[in-house]
């Protein structure tokens, strides 16, 4: 665990190549949306959370985490494997035959970090509810964190669960929406916009804050501030702004790079704007 942003940063640079590498190397995948949540995932993983790499599915004791915008799956699996869950040399398998790492996070094949499968969308929410008021049920004081899409908030289950969590007070829940503004389809304010976001998870009765999703220090001291917020009653949502493609210039400002691989040479072009701090798979 380390609060020295700039180690954090070279880290998140690590992540963000392993991101490119694995997409590249099945032709398939999302890499948009993986790197701009790579800040939050490695302040979350190296700074933030109290976790056990050895990993028990039930997390006694530890902070939990639960991905359910399970396309990004690139960036969590590097950030697993960087943090010691498994070997890095098994990302060079993501979505090749046989392999623990599927497209979308799932548990039967046994990868350790990954307590749920997230391939359809919105069911991350009412699950780490669910983790939340086991956790108050059993006297365990840590802390449930999830992540999600912007787009993914079109899902009806999200706002089940958004009225679900005040009302039962499950306020050891820290939610992350990542509003990058796009999605598969194009702008989120396009396909289906998403309105006051601020105002929507306010009036359902959580605590809203917001936080610059690709500034590694702003995600640090974001994270600890919604940390601060808890246990008041109320669950917490950090509604992050980020950039999807974030770190690679080409693959920023659009939806365009939402479910793209690239290519040879976009490959190596990204890798050159990349710094390789702990070593490719």
């Amino acid at each position: 665990m380390t609060q020295n942003i700039a180690e954090l940063q070279g880290i998140a640079s690590q992540v963000r190549r392993d991101v490119v590498r694995m997409v590249h190397g099945c032709q398939s995948g999302h890499p948009g949306g993986s790197l701009g949540c790579t800040d939050y995932l490695v302040a979350l993983y190296f700074a933030i959370m109290k976790h056990d790499p050895s990993f028990n599915m039930d997390g006694e004791g530890e902070d939990l985490f639960f991905l359910s915008n399970g396309h990004i799956s690139p960036v969590f699996y590097s950030v697993l494997s960087r943090s010691g869950y498994f070997d890095k040399a098994e990302m060079a398998t993501f979505r090749k035959l046989n392999t623990r790492l599927q497209g979308h996070p799932t548990t039967h094949e046994g990868l350790p970090g990954v307590r749920i499968a997230s391939g359809s969308l919105g069911q991350g929410l009412s699950v780490a509810i669910g983790a939340a008021l086991s956790k108050k049920l059993n006297g365990d004081g840590r802390l449930v964190f999830t992540l999600h899409g912007d787009g993914e908030l079109q899902e009806g289950q999200i706002w089940e669960a958004a009225m679900f969590a005040p009302h039962n007070r499950v306020d050891n829940l820290i939610s992350c929406v990542d509003v990058n503004g796009q999605q598969i389809d194009g702008p989120t304010k396009v396909v289906l916009s998403l309105g006051d976001l601020h105002a929507k998870w306010t009036a359902f009765g959580w605590e809203v804050m917001e936080m610059k999703g690709n500034d590694m220090a702003a995600v640090v001291e974001g994270l600890h501030k919604a940390i601060g917020l808890s246990g008041k009653g109320k669950p917490v949502m950090i509604l992050m702004q980020t950039e999807m493609g974030a770190g690679v210039d080409f693959m920023m400002g659009s939806h365009k790079w939402h479910g793209v691989a690239p290519n040879d040479a976009q490959l190596q072009e990204a890798l050159n704007q990349l710094e390789e701090s702990l070593g490719d798979y």
